[in-house]
C-alpha cells in the first residue's frame, strides 16, 4: 500500500484535535486530497471546517487507513464507529498513548494490521519525534507508509518491541512538560536572582530552545557540548557541580521522573 492507494481508497482520522490538525495539514501540504479525507470529530474547528475534507459524513466502504487520534478516555465511545474495518484490508494507526495492540485486536479483531505510534507535542510545529510499532499482520509496506505520513510532523524511529512504548512515552512523548517546567524553574530562578519576570522568562525560553536546537544540530554529543560551555573554576562549572550531584541533582531526579512515567504508562496499558 502507499499514498496512491491513500488518496484512492481515502483516510478516516478519528479525532482532530492539536495533534491530528497538524497530521492533517502535513498531509494535504503534502499532496493527499482533501477529498480523500473523512474527520470523526465532534467538535470540529473552524480551522479544520475550511480544509475542505469530509466531516462527519458517511465514511467509505474500505479505507485504505483509519488513524486513531482521540485521547484514550474517548476511545470507548469512539471505536465502536470503525469496528466495522476490523480483520480487512484497512491499515489501523493509533496514537492514543497507554493503549496496546491487543486492546485494538481485541475490539477490532486479531486479523487487523495494526501499528501503534507515540507522537509528542512539539509535533504541533513539525518538530516532533514519534515512535512506531506494528503488530504480526502490519506489512513492512505498512510500517513503510506509516513513517511516511508521520514524518511530516517530525522525527520517527522504528521499535524493536512493544514493550519499548512505556520508556519512550516517559522520555519524548511526557518529555516537552520536563522541558517546560525546566523554563518555568530556570525563568524563576534568575527572577530570584534580580531579574524581571519578562526578561527572565526571555532568555530561559531563548536558552533553552537554542540549546536544543544546538544539540541535534550540532556534530559533537551533548555531553561534549556541555564541556565546550565549562570554563574550569567558571560559573557554568558552579551550577554543573549542582545540577550533577549524583545524590541531589538530574542523574537522580530524572531517573526517577522517568521511571514513573513509564510506570504509569504500563499502568495505564493494562487497564
Amino acid at each position: 500500500m502507499n499514498m496512491t492507494d491513500v488518496a484512492d481508497r481515502g483516510l478516516v482520522l478519528l479525532g482532530c484535535g492539536k495533534m491530528g490538525s497538524a497530521m492533517l495539514e502535513g498531509w494535504l501540504r503534502t499532496g493527499l486530497p482533501p477529498t480523500s479525507v473523512w474527520v470523526i470529530d465532534p467538535y470540529p474547528s473552524d480551522w479544520l471546517s475550511e480544509q475542505g475534507v469530509h466531516i462527519n459524513d458517511n465514511l467509505p466502504d474500505d479505507p485504505a487507513i483509519v488513524l486513531i487520534a482521540v485521547k484514550p478516555q474517548m476511545m470507548g465511545a469512539a471505536l465502536p464507529q470503525i469496528r466495522a474495518y476490523g480483520n480487512g484490508r484497512t491499515l489501523v494507526i493509533s496514537i492514543a498513548a497507554g493503549t496496546a495492540i491487543a486492546t485494538f485486536e481485541e475490539l477490532l479483531g486479531a486479523q487487523t494490521p495494526i501499528v501503534r505510534a507515540m507522537p509528542n507535542t512539539p509535533a504541533a510545529i513539525g518538530r516532533g519525534i514519534t515512535a512506531l510499532i506494528g503488530n504480526d499482520h502490519a506489512q513492512e509496506a505498512d510500517i513503510d507508509l506509516t513513517e511516511a505520513l508521520l514524518t511530516t510532523i517530525g522525527q520517527v524511529v522504528r521499535l524493536d518491541s512493544e514493550s519499548q512504548m512505556d520508556a519512550v512515552t516517559a522520555v519524548s512523548g511526557s518529555g516537552p512538560a520536563y522541558v517546560f517546567h525546566l523554563i518555568e524553574t530556570l525563568a524563576a530562578a534568575g527572577e530570584a536572582a534580580g531579574l524581571a519576570p519578562e526578561l527572565a522568562m526571555q532568555l530561559a525560553k531563548a536558552t533553552v530552545g537554542g540549546a536544543g536546537e544546538l544539540a541535534e544540530e550540532a556534530d559533537e554529543d551533548p555531553a561534549q557540548l556541555r564541556v565546550n560551555v565549562t570554563s574550569p573554576n567558571g560559573t557554568t562549572q558552579a551550577a554543573l557541580e549542582v545540577l550533577m550531584d549524583e545524590e541531589n541533582g538530574f542523574p537522580p531526579l530524572l531517573r526517577r521522573a522517568v521511571a514513573a512515567a513509564a510506570a504509569r504508562s504500563k499502568e495505564l496499558a493494562n487497564g
